[in-house]
């Protein structure tokens, strides 16, 4: 069975690849921010949300993607009840981090496998992550550090690499904190026949 990944994530394909898995990309290109309004709107969760945008993304690939395991997946974080976007630019990530410092939050991660219009899996995994009280000389080493990777994920941190120093504490799975709830998803695979058992 031929997975494709409905993102051009590197945290996610990085995932993927690490774990053995053979797949393609093939991003969605769906109007997140619209979509994100709607769930608002509607008075939503943050991990209906999250699922309703990995949805959308997996259904939009899996149309054209015929006869393959469609992955769809999307994160929010969610700080004292406001949703927080990836940063436009730089002074935007040292925005959201300065907001973040000191503070406790929620990172919901969903993930859906689709095949055709069907829904064939789903996942949500919430983790709380605590951020310490770094100085504003440590934020401002971490953004140059970064650079324009500070703008490719939500809160401006990657917690895999110098990003983990942000941290006081961490609760919730490692690796849907990266972008994917993997081992649920292997398992998944596994059972479809699409990954060795």
């Amino acid at each position: 069975m031929r997975i494709v990944l409905a993102s051009e994530s590197a945290a996610r394909k990085r995932l993927l690849a690490g774990a053995g898995v053979e797949f393609a990309t093939d991003p969605a290109g769906i109007d997140e921010a619209a979509l994100k309004r709607a769930c608002r709107e509607r008075k939503e969760s943050a991990a209906e949300c999250a699922l309703a945008l990995a949805r959308a993304k997996a259904a939009r690939v899996a149309e054209r993607q015929h006869g393959a395991l469609v992955i769809g997946a999307d994160q929010i974080l969610e700080l004292d009840g406001a949703w927080l976007d990836k940063p436009c630019d730089l002074a935007d990530a040292r925005a959201q981090l300065a907001r973040l410092r000191g503070k406790g939050h929620a990172l919901v991660t969903a993930a859906v496998v689709m095949a055709g219009p069907e829904l064939l899996w789903r996942q949500v995994m919430t983790a709380r992550l605590v951020m310490r009280r770094f100085s504003d000389a440590f934020l401002d080493r971490y953004l140059a550090a970064m650079g324009e990777r500070a703008l490719c994920t939500v809160g401006a941190y990657e917690l895999e690499g110098l990003g983990a120093q942000l941290f006081a504490e961490v609760e919730g799975d490692y690796f849907a904190i990266l972008g994917l709830p993997l081992l649920p998803l292997l398992a998944f695979l596994r059972d479809k026949g699409a990954l060795s058992s």
